[in-house]
């Protein structure tokens, strides 16, 4: 099982149409089996997240943040961890926007250490 309490994330992939980009950090911290997230850069000023750690380590949860065009964007996402030989997590991500566009896409985010 992956512990994601203070684990910090950036983008290193991302489809169009998403605003997360390689400026983008996350730092992630886990109570039981709840994730949360505080995320910012780049286009997006400020962004938290909250969701479930399933018991296969997999993530579900709901992201909102403020962009640099001062617009609240959210949606949804579901993130599978996959675990490098050199032991870093990086999370394969398909998520929607659930706000006025609700355009969806993929994407991957790489722990930092």
């Amino acid at each position: 099982m992956i512990n994601y309490n203070n684990r910090k994330f950036a983008s290193v992939e991302n489809s169009a149409g998403g605003e997360v980009s390689s400026k983008t950090y996350f730092y992630y911290y886990q109570e039981g089996n709840i994730i949360t997230a505080d995320y910012a850069g780049g286009d997006i000023v400020k962004g938290k997240l909250i969701g479930i750690v399933h018991t296969d380590a997999s993530l579900e949860f709901r992201y909102n943040h403020v962009n640099q065009s001062n617009e609240i964007r959210g949606g949804q996402c579901k993130s599978i961890p996959i675990v490098t030989e050199e032991g870093i997590i990086e999370l394969h991500e398909k998520w929607e926007w659930l706000d006025q566009e609700q355009s969806s896409g993929e994407s991957i985010i790489r722990e930092v250490r």
